[in-house]
Formats: structure tokens, C-alpha cells, sequence
């Protein structure tokens, strides 16, 4: 009976330690757009930024590095509003931390990219 409860007790503590990500996903309209690269058929049209956060206490919770860099890509892709021929370059991804206690942490991510619009 003593093993079992053991047991028990290592199988709670075992799940309670594990986290959960949830990666958000988009979708990008397909439109046809002739692009040549040697001739100068395009203009910058603005930029367009995007932000995920995750929090961890005692070094457990929020998600993982890669999934967090995703939301703040899909998040910048959702504040683009993009229409016609245009598209995301120049993607970039800035992470930081911020220790708020000594036991507990944000991890925050910035997307940022270049709206362009093809002629």
C-alpha cells in the first residue's frame, strides 16, 4: 500500500511539473504576382510588429522558445492587414527576460518586418 501511494505521489508531481504550449498558426492568401528582382517593381509600404510574452515561476510555466518566437510571428502577421500583392520581409525576432522576483521570470518576444508591395 506504501508503494502505491509513492507512486501515486511521484505520478502528480511528475504531471504537475510539465507545461503547456499552444502555437498559433496563420494563413496566407495566395494571389499571383509577377516579382523580377532586377527591376525596382516594389515599394515599402510600412512595418508591422508583433509581441508574445511568457511567464515562468520557479522556472516552470509559459512555453517554449521556439513557440513563443512563432505567436509573436503570427501576431505580427495578424497587425500587418496585409492585401493585394503585399508581403512580410526582412523578418526579425528580439527576445528578452525580466526577472521580476527572484523566483519569478518573463520571457517577451518582438517580431518585427517590412510591409512591401509588389507593382
Amino acid at each position: 500500500m506504501k508503494k502505491n501511494i509513492i507512486l501515486c505521489a511521484v505520478a502528480i508531481a511528475a504531471l504537475s511539473l510539465t507545461s503547456c504550449g499552444v502555437t498559433a498558426t496563420t494563413s496566407n492568401n495566395v494571389t499571383e504576382t509577377k516579382v523580377v528582382l532586377s527591376e525596382k517593381n516594389f515599394k515599402v509600404v510600412g512595418q508591422a510588429t508583433g509581441e508574445a510574452k511568457a511567464t515562468y515561476v520557479f522556472g516552470m510555466g509559459g512555453i517554449r522558445k521556439k513557440a513563443l518566437r512563432n505567436n509573436a510571428v503570427n501576431e505580427m502577421s495578424k497587425n500587418a492587414n496585409l492585401s493585394g500583392a503585399q508581403t512580410l520581409t526582412n523578418i526579425t525576432t528580439h527576445e528578452s527576460w525580466k526577472m521580476i522576483t527572484p523566483f519569478f521570470f518573463q520571457r517577451t518576444c518582438m517580431a518585427t518586418a517590412n510591409i512591401v508591395e509588389f507593382q
